[in-house]
């Protein structure tokens, strides 16, 4: 698998805010963890759930994929937000640690920090 392309459409999926096309990322049994949800969320049913919530409450983001890392079973992706025209509801660096099972992601941890305007 060309992981970097992985990635680069997986984050298309996330400005997209297209739901349906970004679960199918996700494994059906998938967990999934970001500042919000630290105890996690296990499954695609509640993925999608959370991420409809989620997504409605966001202003439009972009993201952008910086660099990825290889790691046993899976890789380290290094990424920024812009949020709002241009950035203008804020910007975040972000790092995701994935975990795939064959071409599906099975475990993301979602690590993010504000960035200054």
């Amino acid at each position: 698998m060309d992981l970097a392309d992985f990635n680069a459409r997986w984050l298309k999926a996330w400005s997209d805010k297209d739901v349906p096309r970004l679960c199918a990322f996700y494994a059906d049994d998938c967990v999934y963890k970001d500042p919000q949800t630290a105890a996690g969320i296990t499954g695609q049913a509640a993925l999608s759930a959370y991420l409809t919530g989620l997504f409605a409450a966001m202003p439009p983001t972009i993201y952008t994929p910086e660099e990825i890392w290889p790691i046993e079973g899976g890789y380290c992706g290094r990424w920024y937000a812009a949020m709002g025209e241009g950035g203008s509801a804020g910007r975040m660096r972000g790092f995701d640690l994935v975990i795939l099972k064959g071409d599906r992601i099975a475990l993301n941890e979602v690590y993010v920090h504000q960035m200054p305007a």
